[in-house]
This record gives structure tokens, C-alpha cells and sequence, in this order.
């Protein structure tokens, strides 16, 4: 990527390695050298160590996406896609978020940088492509729920079994209704019913 005429940006760099053996030094050093070459400033380098990237929780991002919440940075800049998110989603979701504070996001290995026409490209395209993806899941999920409906399957939580005797026995003996509920753990409206009672 050819430096830009921007002087003086407030960098965070972020870097994760996968096991505790890797050593994060290589992403580093190529980072360090780029922000150097655009004449720009690394305010903190994030680093998270042999964290896996379908982590939720992962400490050194979770810090680097506080400090951007609090726009102390103008650009995050990252080794790789895979290297920062652990899905499609949340890539888009973390560039959404990005765009909004102003923050300028560039992944150094795959060329993208989005205060570029070209990055801002790469990011729609992403964006549709994560859209696309969760309509394709959405799609099969319907499609599984109607092929299971159409077999005869019961869908959700299974039915609690009813012993009716028992229920009128426990209201014979002068159990509320609550009561029976907590001694049976049938839910109140199923109580109801059984006893014939209106609410």
C-alpha cells in the first residue's frame, strides 16, 4: 500500500498469535514498519497470545475496541483478517463500528485499507457477502423447521407430562394453585386448565 499525504494519525496495532509458543515479533515489526513509513504514531499495540480466533472474549481486542469507543485513535491496523476477526460477521460488524467513529481500518497482508475508494469497496463487498451468508443460514433453518413439522416432530421444549390425578389430588388437600405449580412444575395456566378453572 502506497502512503497517503495523512501526517500524524493516532495508530492501534493489533496482533494475535494462536498458540503461547508463536511469537508475535513478525507481525509486529512489519506493523511497527509501516506506521513508521507513513509518518504516522502508534498510541498502543495490542496483543493477543495463544488465544484462538473463534474466541469471543479476547482481552487485547477487547481493550483496542474500548480505546476506539473512545475515539483515542484515528486508525486500527491489523496483520490479517484472520488475525483480528473470528467471523465474517463480526469483521463487518467491528468495520461498521469503525466507520462510525471515524476510525480507519487497514488489514497490512491483504492490501485493504478503508480510507481508501478502493478499501471502501472491499468493505461493501464484504458487508454483502456477510448478508448473503446469513440469509443462506436463515434459509436452511426455515428449511429444516418446515422438513421437521412436515415429519410429525414437536419443535421447541418438550412438553411436560400432565398427571391430572395428582393435580386434583395436591388441590383437594387445600394447595394453592401456586403451590401445585411449585410441587408438580407445570406452569400455572396448565394447572388451571387441568382443574377446569377460568383465569
Amino acid at each position: 500500500m502506497a502512503p497517503n499525504t495523512q501526517q500524524g494519525l493516532k495508530v492501534a496495532v493489533y496482533a494475535r498469535v494462536s498458540t503461547r509458543d508463536q511469537e508475535p515479533e513478525n507481525q509486529l515489526l512489519a506493523l511497527r514498519d509501516y506506521v513508521r513509513h507513513r509518518g504516522w504514531t502508534i498510541v498502543q499495540e495490542f496483543v493477543d497470545r495463544g488465544i484462538s480466533g473463534a474466541k469471543d472474549q479476547r482481552p487485547g481486542l477487547n481493550a483496542l475496541m474500548q480505546m476506539a469507543g473512545h475515539r483515542k485513535i484515528d486508525v486500527v491496523l491489523v496483520w490479517r483478517f484472520d488475525r483480528f476477526a473470528r467471523s465474517v460477521r463480526h469483521l463487518v460488524t467491528a468495520l461498521d463500528q469503525f466507520r462510525s467513529l471515524g476510525i480507519e481500518f487497514i488489514s497490512y497482508q491483504d492490501n485493504i485499507d478503508t480510507s481508501t475508494p478502493t478499501g471502501k469497496m472491499t468493505f461493501h463487498i464484504i458487508a454483502a457477502m456477510a448478508e448473503f451468508e446469513r440469509s443462506l443460514i436463515q434459509e436452511r433453518i426455515h428449511a429444516g423447521l418446515n422438513r421437521a413439522r412436515a415429519q410429525g416432530k414437536h419443535l421447541g421444549r418438550p412438553r411436560a407430562t400432565i398427571d391430572a390425578d395428582r393435580i386434583r389430588a395436591l388441590r383437594q388437600q387445600g394447595l394453592s394453585l401456586q403451590q401445585i405449580v411449585r410441587e408438580t412444575g407445570i406452569n400455572k395456566d396448565a394447572v388451571r386448565r387441568t382443574l377446569g378453572l377460568r383465569k
